[in-house]
């Protein structure tokens, strides 16, 4: 089942369409990604965070 709760970054309001009824940004999902010990691509998700943060 896929979440359908989705969040728009600029303006936080919660909405289930793909735009913002607010403002008409992109929406997000609003659920964090699932946990694995396991997981092999963290170190890729941390590198791509740093370079968003260093790009803003």
């Amino acid at each position: 089942m896929r979440f359908l709760l989705r969040k728009c970054p600029k303006c936080g309001t919660y909405t289930l369409k793909d735009t913002c009824p607010k403002c008409g940004s992109e929406t997000r999902a609003a659920h964090p990604s699932r946990f694995s010990p396991e997981d092999k691509y963290v170190k890729y998700r941390v590198i791509m965070r740093e370079l968003q943060k260093a790009d803003q």
